[in-house]
């Protein structure tokens, strides 16, 4: 399977316009015509056929997950996670945390009981 035959097909599977598929690898800073893009998806005996590169396909992928995907997040410090911040402590929790008891009960004689 070539460049072009992947491009084609991820063109048809997203239903892309060749507008949209300039757009997209401009989101990596990567500019391209759309009679280029036209070129790629022809049949290989056509006069104005032309090969997909690695580099140009390459782009594509790339600004595909950006289009899908969105922007990458900044990552945060280490320890600063927002999720930490709104969680109870154990402590707050009350209760939460499980103790042995020392001694076994009347109902449980075989040892500790969890709480």
């Amino acid at each position: 399977m070539t460049n072009n035959d992947i491009l084609k097909k991820l063109r048809v599977a997203l239903q892309l316009r060749d507008d949209e598929i300039v757009d997209i690898l401009a989101l990596v800073d990567f500019r391209i015509s759309k009679s280029e893009i036209g070129a790629f998806c022809r049949k290989e005996g056509h006069p104005k056929y032309r090969e997909c590169g690695d580099q140009v396909l390459r782009n594509f992928l790339n600004g595909l997950v950006l289009h899908l995907r969105g922007p990458r997040d900044k990552p945060k410090a280490p320890g600063k996670s927002d999720e930490k911040l709104d969680r109870p402590k154990p402590k707050e929790a009350g209760g939460n945390k499980r103790v042995l008891s020392g001694k076994p009960t009347a109902k449980n004689k075989k040892g500790p009981k969890r709480t």
